[in-house]
C-alpha cells in the first residue's frame, strides 16, 4: 500500500487503502467475489468521504491558497491589460515621432519648391511609411491637410491612426486598442529679428579676420533674406563695437542722452558769453556763461550706468540712471567716432530689411580700438527693443517672433567704461547675457581665435546652448559658421 500511496502523491490515505484492497481481493477469484468486494468497497469509500469532509470543514491550512486563487483572476487581468496598453502606447509614440518628421520634411519640400501641393498626399505617405516601423500596429492610416499662407503662415496637418490587437484584454471583450496622433508643421508664421554685434577692434586687422567676417555677415544677410516672403518677415541690425559704439551724431538733441561725461571731457566744444574765453573753465572762472555745443558730438556712447549696462531698459530723462552716456571715444591721439567717410568706428544700423544698405554698412567696417564685447551685445539687444533709441517696428499679433543676437569677437575683453580688468568686464557681460536669455533672446557667440588665446568662458557661457557657441581657429571658418547659424535661425518649427 505504501508504494501505491507514494505513487499517487496528494491522494487521501483512506482512498489509497481502499484501492489497494480492491486489487488484492480481486486476485484469482475476481469473477466470483466481485459483487461482495464492490459492495464492501463502496461502503468503505463513503466512510472515507465522510471523514475527509469533516477534516476539510475544520481545516485552516488552505485558506491562503484559496484566497490567492480568487485574487489571481483580477490581478492577472490587470497585468494583461497593462501589457496590451504598453504595446499600444509604444505604437502611438512611434507614430508621433514619424508624423513629426514627416511634417517637417513636407513643409521643407513645399517651401523649397521641390514638390507641388498636388503631391503632398503621396509624399506624406512615402515619408511616413519609411519612418514608421512598429510591427504591432495594424490598420495604419495617414492623411495630410495643407493650408496655404494666411495671416499666420502656412501649415501642414498630418493625422495618423492605427490599432493593436490585444492578447489579454480580448478575454474581457476588447479585441483591439485604437490609437491616433497628429503633427502640424508651420512656416511663414515666424518672423525673425536678428542683431549682428560685430567686433571691429584693432586686432581684427590681422590674419584676414576682418574680410572673412564681412563676407560671412553678408552671406548671412543673403541666406536670411531668401526666406523672407514679404517685407518685414526678416529684420537685421548691425552693431559694430570696440570699447564704445557709435550711435550716430544725429541723436544729439535727444533728452535721454546723459551729457555729463562728454561735457566734462570736452572743454572747447561750446561758446562763452564772452567770446574771448575759449574754454569752459576760463569762461566760468571769469563769471561768464558757457554753452555746450552738443551738435559737435560725433556720436560715441559708452556703457550705461550700472546695472543698466546689463539691461535693455528704454532710456528716459525722467530716470537719469537709465540714460545713454555720451562720450568722445579718444585713445591716445585717435578719436574713434568721426563724421563723414572715414575708416573708424561706424554707426549702428537699426533693424532693416534694406539688404543693400546693410551690406554696404558691413563693407565699410574697419578695425580700430579696444575690446568691450558687453557693449556690442547690449546695443544689439537695444536695437530689438520697441522703445528708444531705435523704436523697432511694431509686432503683428498674427505672427510669432524669434529674436536673436549674433556676437562675434576675436579676443578677450580689454576695456569698458569702468575697468581694464578682464575678469571684471566679463562679470558685467555675464549678467547681461543671463538677462538677455531670460528675455527669450537667442544668443549665438563666435570666438575667432587665431592668436592662441584660451577659449573664452564668457562667450561660451553667454551662448544659448553648447550648439550656439563656435570657437574657430582660422578666419576662413567664419563663413561656414555663419551659414550654420543661418540654418539654425531658419529651421522650421513643429507645432503640436
Amino acid at each position: 500500500m505504501r508504494s501505491l500511496e507514494s505513487a499517487i502523491p496528494g491522494f487521501d490515505p483512506c482512498f489509497v487503502e481502499q484501492i489497494y484492497l480492491l486489487f488484492s481481493r480481486l486476485g484469482g477469484n475476481a469473477r466470483r467475489n466481485h459483487i461482495a468486494v464492490t459492495a464492501m468497497l463502496v461502503r468503505s469509500i463513503f466512510g472515507c468521504v465522510r471523514a475527509a469532509t469533516g477534516r476539510f470543514a475544520s481545516a485552516k491550512d488552505g485558506n491562503i491558497a484559496v484566497l490567492f486563487a480568487i485574487a489571481a483572476v483580477p490581478v492577472l487581468s490587470f497585468v494583461g491589460a497593462a501589457i496590451d496598453y504598453t504595446r499600444a502606447n509604444s505604437a502611438r509614440s512611434s507614430m508621433q515621432a514619424a508624423l513629426d518628421s514627416t511634417a517637417l520634411m513636407l513643409s521643407k519640400d513645399l517651401s523649397d519648391g521641390t514638390i507641388t501641393t498636388s503631391q503632398i498626399t503621396q509624399r506624406a505617405e512615402d515619408y511616413f511609411r519609411a519612418l514608421y516601423t512598429n510591427t504591432d500596429a495594424k490598420s495604419v492610416a495617414v492623411n495630410a491637410t495643407y493650408t496655404a499662407a494666411a495671416g499666420n503662415g502656412s501649415t501642414i496637418l498630418i493625422n495618423g491612426s492605427g490599432l493593436v490587437n490585444t492578447d489579454f484584454m480580448k478575454i474581457a471583450g476588447f479585441p483591439n486598442l485604437n490609437f491616433n496622433a497628429s503633427s502640424t508643421s508651420a512656416w511663414g508664421n515666424v518672423r525673425m529679428r536678428v542683431a549682428m554685434a560685430l567686433d571691429v577692434t584693432g586686432s581684427m586687422a590681422s590674419d584676414g579676420k576682418m574680410p572673412a567676417m564681412q563676407t560671412a555677415a553678408k552671406s548671412l544677410i543673403d541666406q536670411l533674406s531668401a526666406i523672407a516672403k514679404n517685407p518685414g518677415d526678416i529684420y537685421i541690425s548691425i552693431v559694430p563695437f570696440a570699447k564704445d559704439v557709435h550711435l550716430g551724431s544725429s541723436y544729439y538733441n535727444q533728452t535721454w542722452i546723459d551729457w555729463s561725461r562728454w561735457e566734462s571731457a570736452n572743454q572747447t566744444m561750446g561758446t562763452c558769453s564772452t567770446p574771448s574765453y575759449t574754454t569752459k573753465n576760463s569762461c566760468l572762472t571769469a563769471g561768464r556763461v558757457w554753452t555746450h555745443d552738443r551738435s559737435r558730438w560725433t556720436g560715441c556712447v559708452t556703457d550705461r550706468d550700472q546695472n543698466f549696462d546689463t539691461m535693455n531698459t528704454t532710456p528716459t530723462a525722467a530716470n537719469a540712471p537709465t540714460m545713454v552716456v555720451a562720450e568722445e571715444y579718444v585713445s591716445g591721439s585717435e578719436r574713434y567716432c568721426r563724421t563723414g567717410n572715414d575708416p573708424y568706428l561706424h554707426p549702428i544700423v537699426p533693424l532693416s530689411y534694406d539688404w543693400a544698405t546693410l551690406k554696404t554698412a558691413i563693407n565699410n567696417l574697419a578695425p580700430t580700438g579696444m575690446t568691450n564685447q558687453g557693449i556690442g551685445l547690449a546695443w544689439g539687444w537695444l536695437t530689438l527693443g520697441a522703445g528708444a533709441p531705435f523704436n523697432a517696428p511694431a509686432k503683428d499679433a498674427n505672427y510669432t517672433y524669434k529674436e536673436a543676437i549674433i556676437l562675434l569677437s576675436d579676443g578677450l575683453n580689454t576695456q569698458n567704461r569702468f575697468s581694464t580688468n578682464t575678469a571684471q568686464i566679463d562679470a558685467r557681460q555675464k549678467m547681461l547675457c543671463d538677462n538677455a536669455k531670460a528675455a527669450n533672446i537667442t544668443i549665438y557667440t563666435v570666438q575667432v581665435n587665431t592668436g592662441g588665446d584660451p577659449e573664452s568662458a564668457v562667450l561660451k557661457n553667454c551662448a544659448s546652448g553648447v550648439d550656439k557657441f563656435f570657437h574657430i581657429k582660422s578666419a576662413n571658418q567664419t563663413l561656414s559658421v555663419f551659414n550654420s547659424i543661418g540654418a539654425s535661425l531658419a529651421k522650421l518649427r513643429v507645432v503640436k
